[in-house]
């Protein structure tokens, strides 16, 4: 599953730096120089007047990630992979919802994207709730929102590159503060950009991070992660959290439980699906399947840069009958593997920050066997649901306990804890705890400066860059715009 706010240039470099990007985008782009001066010119003059003193934040991650507010991730605020109580205003006002997806992929995404899955369906959700709700996403997206496309095409080999990710948030962003109506809300879930200058918005931004903290996002989230309220995936995605984040609450992933397929007899391959990477561990799960004298499938596309470790670690395993590979699937064929597979097998390596293939296979009544890292240990419930376990034989041994798993209870896990309704739901109360500026939680962590001095920032990072003076505003372009109403799909029983 593609997993994560997209980890590139932007991942550790200041404000700075990322104006001079998007600068830089102007001179391959030479269309988009209007609509950006025009956005820059309206966020320089609604900057919002919060600015303290103070040094800049330290650039580098201290070693082993600090823990941030864990104590009361665990035993106050929050609770595991599960919908965060609110206390917020739940008037029936409708509000005006500006969705922003990343530019890599077409949503819903034909076949691997995890982030476009979870966008589309809280999208349709919310329009669903009477919302008014534009998605701006990827040429060739669908909704039941209004459809608006700041790029001619999408990048799906592009993804993570700085260009695309800078070109398609700052026309988003100009669109968006352009609005003569106006946007309650910004629902970002594009990466870096529109984070990093939520300090520079008219409207308010709720940014949900999809990816984990780590070595080469510690630093951005640290700078930059205090200038808009931002929602987690799961309880584990926050244990290595930086200080100063204003974290509204954890909301899971969705899924719309009626649109995956129940099936409580199953065949006897194994299944596994994701990207072809090492921390994924395609090349375990075989070792695992082997073990348990099972038949294998393997599901999910061989990315750039994963080539290597494909050819030389799971093709020379793959015999078309011990361990099959259907390359990269999505839509019926995908839920019929999920469907009919007696198990999903997650060797994963990694802190993992949700993982939608183990809730999808859940919806389908397949049980799920998979390391203790990240959120499997919230998603996945040992002894009910699936196994959660050390190593390859310990997934072996698993193997031969799946008779002790009821199908139709790893569905009702799915309703109950996932399903896109009662998600959608939580995220309109935060929307609107948002909308009101009250109910952000600074209370686990320490919020640092709002604003910090751009000579400071040169001095932590060890260069200089120029200052970028907003130009003066001028007419734009308009970006594309149209409304593409997608069917709603039949329930499945």
């Amino acid at each position: 599953m593609y997993v994560g706010v997209q980890v590139a240039t932007l991942a550790d470099i200041g404000a700075t730096v990322l104006l001079t990007v998007v600068c830089g985008v102007l001179v391959f782009s030479p269309w988009l120089a209007p609509l950006a001066a025009s956005a820059f010119a309206r966020l320089a003059r609604s900057r919002r007047d919060n600015a303290t003193d103070g040094d800049a934040p330290t650039a580098e991650a201290p070693a082993g990630l600090p823990l941030a507010g864990e104590e009361a991730v665990r035993e106050r605020l929050y609770r595991p992979a599960r919908v965060s109580s609110w206390r917020g205003d739940r008037s029936p006002r409708r509000l005006r919802i500006a969705m922003l997806a990343p530019p890599w992929i077409e949503v819903p995404p034909p076949g691997y994207g995890g982030i476009e899955l979870v966008v589309a369906q809280l999208t349709d959700a919310l329009a669903e709730r009477g919302h008014e709700v534009t998605l701006f996403a990827a040429p060739g997206s669908r909704s039941q929102a209004r459809v608006v496309s700041p790029l001619e095409r999408s990048y799906p080999r592009a993804i993570g590159q700085a260009l695309e990710e800078a070109d398609h948030v700052a026309s988003a962003l100009a669109a968006i503060e352009a609005d003569s109506t106006g946007y309650d809300l910004i629902h970002d879930h594009s990466g870096f950009v529109a984070l990093a200058f939520a300090d520079r918005l008219r409207t308010p931004l709720l940014h949900t991070l999809h990816g984990p903290f780590d070595e080469r996002t510690y630093g951005f989230y640290r700078r930059h992660g205090h200038k808009a309220p931002l929602v987690a995936i799961s309880a584990a995605q926050l244990r290595t959290a930086p200080p100063g984040l204003r974290v509204v609450g954890v909301i899971p992933n969705p899924l719309r439980t009626d649109e995956w397929p129940f099936a409580a007899d199953k065949d006897d391959y194994l299944l596994w699906i994701g990207r072809m990477a090492p921390v994924k561990g395609p090349h375990r799960a075989i070792a695992a399947a082997r073990r348990a004298g099972r038949p294998l499938v393997l599901a999910g596309p061989v990315q750039p840069g994963q080539e290597q470790f494909f050819a030389e670690e799971v093709e020379p395993h793959i015999d078309g009958e011990s361990v099959r590979y259907v390359g990269e699937v999505g839509g019926v064929e995908k839920q019929r593997l999920f469907a009919r597979a007696s198990a999903l097998l997650m060797p994963i390596r990694w802190p993992e920050p949700f993982g939608m293939v183990m809730i999808e296979a859940l919806a389908c009544g397949t049980p799920v066997i998979a390391f203790a890292e990240g959120a499997a240990t919230e998603i996945v419930t040992n002894g009910e649901t699936g196994f959660l376990v050390a190593d390859e034989e310990a997934m072996a041994a698993a193997v031969g306990r799946l008779d002790e798993i009821d199908p139709a209870r790893c569905r009702e896990v799915v309703r109950e804890r996932f399903d896109v309704a009662r998600v959608a739901e939580a995220y309109e109360s935060a929307y609107r705890l948002v909308v009101a500026g009250a109910g952000v939680d600074t209370s686990v962590t320490r919020r640092p400066p709002t604003r910090t001095p751009r000579s400071s920032i040169r001095s932590a990072r060890s260069h200089t860059s120029a200052s970028v003076r907003a130009p003066a505003e001028a007419g734009s372009r308009p970006i594309s715009t149209r409304t593409t109403k997608r069917p709603a799909p039949a329930a499945h029983a």
